[in-house]
């Protein structure tokens, strides 16, 4: 079987394939970010890459059996402008059209982010299937709610394995690199933060140590912050599920309160569980630049189950 990848990134849907057991010859990759092809060609160096997905010549493939992709989402994401097809990232999408009347592949299989029901209802106009929507909070300790398009057969939700943040964690996390930094306090209303503990504390000034031991307290008990600026939970407790982890990582979004009941940003690696993504997949890169690709990312053990519907 041969397989072309569009938007490859780094390859999530290659690591889902060989978790699905499905076997395949070729594994073609389009991509053109130089930090996820260098992930992709660590992790599997016999990975054909073929650059600009604009640029491809499909004519001149082998004969594709499966075709995926999870085309860019940035025109189509609630919290973005939402700018749609008139998005030039967006407008990519019609190169996974291209790629399917060109090379008719037996499968397809196309990822996004949820949108507006008019957007959702071209992709489905185009593709002739209704996506399926799932929340990768059943396989993983993450919220992350995605829009599948596909024709392999017999799709269903997966079943809720009951992941949560206590269960990726690792283990004595002390590394200065994930500390909050002192700008994390900045612009916080400290004394509506106190008045609704259980121990109000006169202030003399907006930031001291009680303020701080306090607001721990607070964090740790109901693992929430104020911040009036957002307006939203900033701090996540081991025993909940995290925020969609995005290419976009945010400290504000992605605060834990850890096993020892401290709180700090997730490191690479959890991230990584959090895609259920192998340990160290993404190890060749920065921190930041980890961060970023795996955001861009697919949570592996969705894509695997949906992939476990092709026959070889």
């Amino acid at each position: 079987m041969n397989v072309l990848s569009l938007f490859d990134g780094i390859s999530c849907g290659q690591i889902a394939l060989n978790r699905a057991k499905i076997k395949y010859k070729n594994y073609f990759a389009s991509e053109i970010d130089k930090n996820a092809i260098n992930v992709t060609q660590h992790n599997y160096p016999d990975t054909i890459q073929l650059g600009d997905v604009t640029k491809i010549n499909f004519k001149s493939l082998p004969k594709i059996h499966l075709l995926i992709g999870g085309s860019p989402c940035q025109g189509f994401s609630i919290s973005g402008k939402q700018l749609a097809f008139n998005d030039p990232r967006s407008k990519l999408f019609f190169e996974f059209i291209k790629a399917i009347k060109e090379l008719q592949p037996k499968y397809f299989f196309l990822e996004n982010v949820k949108m507006k029901k008019e957007y959702e209802n071209i992709i489905t106009e185009f593709l002739g299937v209704n996506p399926i929507e799932i929340n990768s909070a059943l396989v993983s300790a993450q919220n992350r709610k995605r829009l599948y398009w596909t024709n392999i057969p017999n799709i269903t939700q997966p079943q809720d394995k009951h992941i949560f943040l206590r269960d990726i964690l690792e283990k004595d996390v002390t590394d200065n690199l994930f500390a909050i930094p002192d700008k994390y306090w900045k612009g916080t209303n400290i004394e509506n933060y106190i008045a609704q503990s259980e121990k109000p504390v006169a202030l003399t000034e907006r930031r001291t140590e009680e303020a701080k031991r306090i607001r721990k307290e607070y964090q740790k008990k109901y693992g929430r912050d104020f911040c009036p600026r957002r307006g939203k939970e900033l701090v996540v407790r081991k025993d909940s599920k995290m925020n969609c982890l995005t290419s976009t990582y945010s400290i504000k979004e992605h605060t834990v309160i850890d096993e020892k009941g401290f709180y700090r940003k997730l490191t690479p690696i959890e991230c990584e569980r959090l895609q259920t993504v192998p340990d160290n997949y993404t190890k060749i890169l920065s921190n930041s630049q980890r961060y970023k690709a795996l955001g861009n990312g697919w949570t592996v053990d969705v894509i695997a189950h949906i992939f476990k519907g092709i026959e070889t």
